[in-house]
Formats: C-alpha cells, sequence, structure tokens
C-alpha cells in the first residue's frame, strides 16, 4: 500500500486523482474506474504499488520498438486491471482482472526489478502488459535505479495519463514510449470510453520532452481499418509528430470478448501505403512472421538496414545513424555499451 502520487483534496473526504485522463473522484471507501486506486480516510491509495502480473526478457522489437535500441533486451513487467475498455484486448487475463485477486509474483520492490534485469542480461527496463500509468509510483522510483545501473526505461501505452503524470514519468527517466492509438475519435470513445484527443495530446508532449515516441495501431476489422480512419491516423502523426515517427500497423486476433474475423493481410498492406502516401518514411507491418514490411529501409535508396524474424532483430546492416550506402539521416537510436 502506497498513498497515490498524484491527487487533489477535496471537501468531505473527497479526493481527485490525477494519475490518469479520468481524473475520478472519490469519496471515502469508492475506488476508481481502473479499480487500482481507492479513498481511505480521504487520501488515495495505489491498491497495485509493485504488484507484479507478469515478468519476461524481451526484445526491443517485441514492444515494438524499432528504432529505440534494436536489438536490446528489456525486463518487462506489468501490475493489474486498466483504464480502458477495449473489448478485443490482447492482454484481458491481466489487463480485465482486479487487483490483489491474484498474485502470480507477488510484491517486487524497484531496486529487485533492476537487479533481476541486470542478472537476466538485459540492456533496459519496460512497463507493458497492461497499462503501465497504473504502477505510476513504483515507476518513478524504479527508472532512476535503472538509469544509475546503466539500463534504459520504456513505457508501452495507452497515452491517457494527466499531464502531471506524464512530467513525473519524464522527469523520473523514461527514455521511450510506445503508444497504441485505437483508432479514430469515434472508436476510441465507442470501444475505450476514452477521447482519443488526451492520447494525441500526450503524443505530441512526450515527443517534445524528448522521450523517443513509436505509434502502433492494431488495425481491427469494423473498427479502424477504413481508409478515412487510417488516412486520418496518418495525417495526424505527420502533423504532429513528424514524418520520422515510426507507425506499426499490426495484425488483430480475435481475444476477449471480440469476434471479428483476423485482420487480412491485404488490409494491413493499404494501410502502409497509406502511411506512406501521407508522408510517414518507415511503417511497419506486424504480427505477420516472414513479411517484409518488418524490416527497416533506408527511406532515400531502399537499402536493407534491419533484418527483423518474428519479434527479434535477426541482422542490422548498420550500428550508426547513417545508411551505409548512401548516407542518408536515419532516426534510430542504437545502444552504445560503456
Amino acid at each position: 500500500m502506497r498513498e497515490g502520487l498524484l491527487q487533489e483534496r477535496l471537501p468531505g473526504g473527497k479526493s481527485r486523482c490525477l494519475t490518469c485522463a479520468r481524473r475520478c473522484v472519490l469519496a471515502p471507501g469508492e475506488k476508481g474506474f481502473c479499480k487500482t486506486r481507492e479513498n481511505r480516510d480521504g487520501k488515495i491509495f495505489t491498491l497495485v504499488y509493485g504488484l507484479i502480473s507478469a515478468v519476461s526478457a524481451n526484445p526491443m522489437e517485441k514492444k515494438p520498438f524499432y528504432h529505440l535500441f534494436p536489438g536490446d533486451l528489456a525486463l518487462t513487467c506489468g501490475t493489474w486491471s486498466c483504464n480502458f475498455t477495449c473489448p478485443w484486448c490482447q492482454n484481458w487475463e491481466i489487463s480485465k482482472r482486479l487487483p490483489l485477486l491474484d498474485r502470480s509474483f507477488g510484491f517486487i520492490p524497484p531496486a529487485e526489478f533492476v537487479r533481476m534485469a541486470k542478472e537476466e542480461g538485459c540492456q533496459g527496463v519496460s512497463l507493458s502488459f497492461n497499462e503501465p500509468t497504473l504502477l505510476l509510483e513504483w515507476a518513478v522510483e524504479l527508472f532512476p535505479l535503472a538509469k544509475r545501473a546503466g539500463l534504459h526505461t520504456n513505457i508501452v501505452t495507452n497515452g491517457y495519463m494527466t499531464e502531471e503524470a506524464l512530467e513525473v514519468l519524464v522527469s523520473a527517466g523514461l527514455d521511450g514510449a510506445n503508444i497504441d492509438w485505437k483508432g479514430g475519435p469515434e472508436a476510441v470513445r465507442e470501444f475505450c470510453s476514452a477521447d482519443f484527443h488526451v492520447v494525441l495530446r500526450n503524443s505530441r508532449l512526450l515527443q517534445r520532452h524528448g522521450v523517443h515516441v513509436e505509434i502502433t495501431t492494431l488495425i481491427i476489422p469494423g473498427v479502424n481499418d477504413d481508409e478515412e480512419t487510417l488516412c486520418f491516423l496518418a495525417e495526424k502523426i505527420v502533423e504532429e509528430l513528424g514524418t520520422l515517427t515510426p507507425w506499426h500497423i499490426t495484425r488483430y486476433f480475435p481475444a476477449y470478448r471480440f469476434r471479428a474475423p483476423p485482420t487480412p493481410i491485404a488490409t494491413l498492406e493499404r494501410a502502409k501505403e497509406i502511411g506512406e502516401a501521407a508522408g510517414i518514411r518507415f511503417v511497419y507491418i506486424g504480427n505477420v512472421p516472414g513479411h517484409p514490411g518488418q524490416n527497416t529501409y533506408c527511406p532515400a535508396c531502399r537499402a536493407l538496414l534491419i533484418e527483423r524474424e518474428g519479434l527479434s532483430l535477426r541482422k542490422s546492416y548498420t550500428t550508426g545513424n547513417v545508411c551505409p550506402r548512401c548516407g542518408e539521416g536515419l532516426p534510430i537510436r542504437f545502444h552504445v555499451a560503456k
């Protein structure tokens, strides 16, 4: 149990949670939308501080990060529950379960997690699997310890934190954020009970704070696979984040309560065409093993720069920030061992 880092005390024993953009106002005894925050005697406490549901050493490519420390491993963990309502959640076993009902790993102190990362031969730490914003208090203790140990840091997020929480994460030493753009404003409102423009704002703010940003969209038939939505998302990436921001368009498979058929590969290829036509220089196709769309090519001369196999880097033909064939600058941050 830890007192919530960001909250506003209100009259009558109520308190407003300032962790995510829902800004839940809780009376004593009430839990927030995510069920991981509870008002106890007028103060909000997190119920998931260090309560870890899953841990694994994953390649950066699995997140996916293709332009942030390619080939590195990050010790990755998550907790329980979520602040979105996506009916197709691919990690529903933990995101749709309430905290304290299952303790697969139990409590892991931040310093212990850093020790585990080093022991596993990882070069970074990552918060993923469910929404990492819910681990805010733990994250802001973990990240400085990780940085001092020579590890990089990242989150895989729906981007629905408050500006206050965003500032805290950046100040703690956040290196990268892969942000899930679920679809257009109407789809995000209908399926996620959220406001797309908050996600857009936070994507922009994180990048402006110097955090490396990549965008992922799970392409779901009947939700966000129409050309109007794909054009909208591609244009927003270019307008708000720039043409060098990677866009990962990944294949959906039925999960949890959603039973649309798997995304046709032709739809993903069309989405890639739309993204490139909008000006995005790096559009990637995910969840299709062996597809050439998962590789990195020079946007100028089309030389193969990084070859991927499944969720891992197979071979890199460059370790610098320029194409070895034509000299084109590359927005890729490679790990430099100290």
